[in-house]
This record gives structure tokens, C-alpha cells and sequence, in this order.
């Protein structure tokens, strides 16, 4: 047989070195890819408010830290409040929702152009948002109207799929779909009070929305693909989900929408009964979500990364309901005078939304872009840096003291382990598939 021979330089386009060439080039990003999938357009979006989101808060923080003056129109706390709960949560969701809802209701796919409406006035609102937060309420309030009106449209659009479905088991979707609503309505109350300048009112719709939208929808999600994903890769355990337990989480995590709205008009704190409520309501609830964690197999994925960060991001769910138990145990105790401050709230969203969050994107992320399952070295330190700075999130918490360079530690871990996600998984979004596929 005789050698083949390599192809000498300056070949026509139909010899080896064009096909090289147009193979580059069709491998090359594009923003045209976008449209391929729901998932690449949401997931793309929602890089794009994550780095940029980690960005304008740790440049705000180190701001302060060194003295250096801001403009504000909105309080920073405020400001902050609503940028980290609703400026990307909401574009994964879209990304997710209409790749696995499809299947989940036994409908075919959504293509994605059908999703350029809503997540492009979402991002135009975060753009005018962003700016008002600096220079002026009313149009930090348009922007966060029109953010609304954006999740709003993407919610009709699940909605109209849930009713359409032919399935006859739609709880999980249902359950979305009302946690997307109450984000929307949420969105519009502070909206309107930004206008208004009434501090207070934004960050109760914020604290209502982490419950009563963000935490309902990751935990129904949480039901349906933790014990199917761990019962695929871990043979000894069982998909452990009953029907009764999807009820109970959305109970668990719905009544604490209005403690939270109630805690936050009252300025921080709750009277003794209200506290002693709640702490009621949370302590036992946090021993069933730990006790869950294990029970879907938490020490067992450990073993498996991808998987593990999973499991890992439910189990901070239950260190939140018994942060806040113990909390509000202590301010019912000593009439508000101690409790456990932003603990609770931070193991609630950078420990358990964040990492449901990049653990989930992760998963889909590869398994969309015809590559293995699985979590490199890159994908779990990212993780890993991101644990560490919930970690120290929630100690500067529990240590006022030590408070400013804890906070500011666990900034930079968040901007580096978000911004390492956005780099490396938002450039996959704009390419082809490594397999070959379409989507």
C-alpha cells in the first residue's frame, strides 16, 4: 500500500486543507448557535448575568472597603438584593424548562426562536436596571418592569405547554409554573417600589420570591432528578421519590414566603410568636431535608462529581432551614435582641440555589453539547471555590467581627468560580455540538 502522502500547501477548497479549514470554521462560536437549542439560548443569557452580575457586586464591595464614592439611586443592600435573586435565575430557568420540560410532558421540542422575546426584554430590563441602580429609580423600576414582563411571557409560554400536555402526571410542572408566576408578580412589586423608594417593600418581594418562586421551583426540580439521576449512575440505590414527598417539600419551602415578606417589613426581626412559629416550622424541617439528603444517596455520590455536586447543593437546602430554626429559636427567646443575622439567607441562596445552580447548568451544559458526564478537574474546583466562599458567606454571618474580610473572601470566590462557569460553559453555547448532533 503505498503512504499517504500530506496534502502540500496552497490546495483548492476541495482538497484536505479547505475541508480543515471549513470544519475551523464551522467549530468556530457563533452567535447564530444560539438559536439551535432553548437550552443554549437561556444558559447563554444566564452566563452572561452571572459574570456580569459577580462583576458589578465585588466591584461594589471593594468600592466601599477602600472608600472610593458610588453613585446610588437604589440602596446598594437593595440593589444587591435583587440583581443576585433575579438577574440570572430566571434565564437557566428558561434554558432549562423548555429543554426538559418538553419531555417531561410528552410534547415535542420548543424551538428556541420561540424564547428570543422574553429572554431579550429580560436582558434589555437588566440593562436599564443596572444603570437606573446608579442614576435613577424610575428607570431602574422600568428596567425591572420589563424584566418582569420577560419571565411573565416565558411563564404563559410554560404554562400553555403544562395544559397542553397529554401527560397525566403534570404536578411537577404545575408546581413550576406557580413558582414562575409568584416570581413575576414579586418582580412587579418591587418594581413598583423602587419607584416609589420604599426599601423595604423591594426586599420583602425579593425574600417572598426566594421562597415562594426560586427555592418551590429548585426543590420540585430537585423531586423529580435527584433520585433519577443518582438511581442511573448508583445501581444499589433506588429513584425514591413518592408522590406525597413533592407536596411536602412545596409545603416546607411555600410557608416560608410570607414568614420571610413579614420578617422583612418588620425590619428584620419578627415578634416572639410569630419567631417561635417559624423556628417551629423550620427545625423539623431542616432534620427531614438532612435526613432526605442522605437518604437519596448523598455519601454514596461522592464518588461521582457531578452527581455529588448535586447532592451536595440539596444538603445545604437543610443546613438553611436549620440556620433559620435555630435564628429564629433565638429571637423568639430573647425578644429579637440575638439571632444568627444573613446566615440562613446565604446558605439558603449561594449555598443552596448557587450550587443547585452551577451543579444542574453543568450537568446539562455537557450532556447538550455531545460531551461525557462528567465533572473535570475545572468543573469541581469551580465548585469547590464556590462552596468556600458560601462557607465564608455564612461565618462572616455568625462572626460580625471578622465580617469585612469574610464578605469580601467570599465575593471573590463567587466571582471566580461564576466567572470560570460563564468562560468556560458560556463558549460551548456557541458552538456545535462535539458529536455531531443537532441542538
Amino acid at each position: 500500500m503505498m503512504p499517504v502522502q500530506p496534502a502540500p500547501a496552497g490546495l483548492p477548497s476541495g482538497s484536505f486543507g479547505g475541508r480543515s479549514r471549513r470544519r475551523s470554521a464551522a467549530a468556530s462560536p457563533h452567535l447564530a448557535r444560539l438559536l439551535n437549542a432553548p437550552h443554549r439560548l437561556g444558559f447563554f443569557a444566564g452566563a452572561l448575568m452571572l459574570a456580569m452580575s459577580a462583576l458589578w457586586w465585588g466591584a461594589s464591595l471593594l468600592a466601599r472597603a477602600t472608600g472610593i464614592a458610588v453613585p446610588w439611586s437604589v440602596s446598594p443592600s437593595t440593589a444587591h438584593a435583587l440583581l443576585m435573586a433575579f438577574g440570572f435565575m430566571p434565564f437557566f430557568f428558561v434554558g432549562f424548562l423548555f429543554t426538559a420540560g418538553p419531555r417531561w410532558l410528552g410534547l415535542p421540542a420548543m424551538p428556541a426562536r420561540q424564547l428570543l422575546v422574553p429572554t431579550g426584554v429580560m436582558l434589555a430590563g437588566w440593562l436599564l436596571a443596572l444603570v437606573g441602580f446608579h442614576a435613577s429609580a424610575a428607570l431602574a423600576g422600568l428596567g425591572l418592569a420589563a424584566v418582569a414582563v420577560g419571565l411573565a411571557l416565558a411563564t404563559g409560554l410554560f404554562g400553555l405547554m403544562t395544559l397542553d400536555s397529554p401527560v397525566a402526571d403534570r404536578d411537577h410542572a404545575r408546581l413550576v409554573v406557580l413558582g414562575c408566576a409568584v416570581g413575576a408578580v414579586a418582580l412587579w412589586v418591587a418594581a413598583v417600589a423602587v419607584v416609589l423608594q420604599r426599601d423595604l417593600l423591594a426586599r420583602a418581594a425579593v425574600h417572598g420570591a426566594l421562597w415562594g418562586c426560586f427555592a418551590l421551583v429548585f426543590a420540585t426540580v430537585a423531586h423529580r432528578m435527584i433520585p433519577f439521576f443518582t438511581a442511573a449512575a448508583v445501581p444499589a440505590l433506588d429513584a425514591w421519590k413518592p408522590r406525597a414527598l413533592l407536596g411536602i417539600l412545596a409545603l416546607l419551602v411555600g410557608i416560608q414566603a410570607p414568614f420571610a415578606v413579614a420578617e422583612v417589613l418588620g425590619g428584620g426581626s419578627l415578634p416572639a410568636a410569630p419567631a417561635a412559629l417559624r423556628a417551629a416550622t423550620e427545625l423539623p424541617a431542616g432534620a427531614l431535608l438532612l435526613w432526605l439528603a442522605l437518604r437519596w444517596g448523598l455519601v454514596q455520590s461522592l464518588r461521582i462529581r457531578l452527581l455529588a455536586m448535586l447532592h451536595m447543593g440539596f444538603f445545604w437546602l437543610g443546613v438553611a432551614f436549620t440556620l433559620g430554626g435555630v435564628s429564629h429559636a433565638l429571637m423568639s427567646l430573647t425578644e429579637g435582641q440575638l439571632s444568627l443575622g444573613l446566615a440562613p439567607l446565604h446558605a439558603l441562596t449561594m449555598g443552596y440555589l448557587g450550587s443547585t445552580l452551577v451543579a444542574m447548568a453543568t450537568r446539562v451544559a455537557c450532556g447538550h453539547s455531545g460531551r461525557t458526564l462528567v465533572a473535570d478537574n475545572w468543573a469541581w474546583a469551580m465548585f469547590w471555590a464556590l462552596q468556600a466562599g458560601v462557607v465564608a458567606r455564612v461565618a462572616a454571618a455568625l462572626l460580625p467581627a471578622a465580617g469585612t474580610p469574610l464578605t469580601l473572601f467570599a465575593a471573590q470566590c463567587w466571582l471566580a468560580a461564576v466567572g470560570a462557569w460563564a468562560l468556560r460553559y458560556g463558549r460551548w453555547f456557541l458552538q456545535p455540538r462535539v458529536d455531531g448532533r443537532p441542538g
